[in-house]
């Protein structure tokens, strides 16, 4: 299966889920390019933004996995190359 690259974009509402969410990160180690993190106290949230050169299906596995845990919000945005 043909690679794409994507980013995804992470809002963490609940930082309970932080340690999750690293496992989960983890996991797809292999197919991260870049991650940067942004603490927004203000808001009490954290925005996290993925470059990742993957399979669709493991994109997509690691949005699903990232946005079923709890006071998180996952969305891919893919490449057209």
């Amino acid at each position: 299966m043909e690679n794409r690259i994507a980013i995804i974009g992470i809002v963490v509402d609940k930082s309970e889920s932080t340690e999750a969410l690293n496992r989960i990160l983890h996991d797809y180690k292999d197919y991260i390019v870049g991650r940067m993190g942004i603490p927004y106290r203000e808001r009490g949230v954290n925005l996290i933004s993925i470059v990742i050169d993957a399979p669709n299906d493991v994109i997509s596995a690691l949005t699903g996995r990232a946005g079923m845990l709890e006071g998180v919000t996952a969305k891919a945005l893919y490449s057209k190359v």
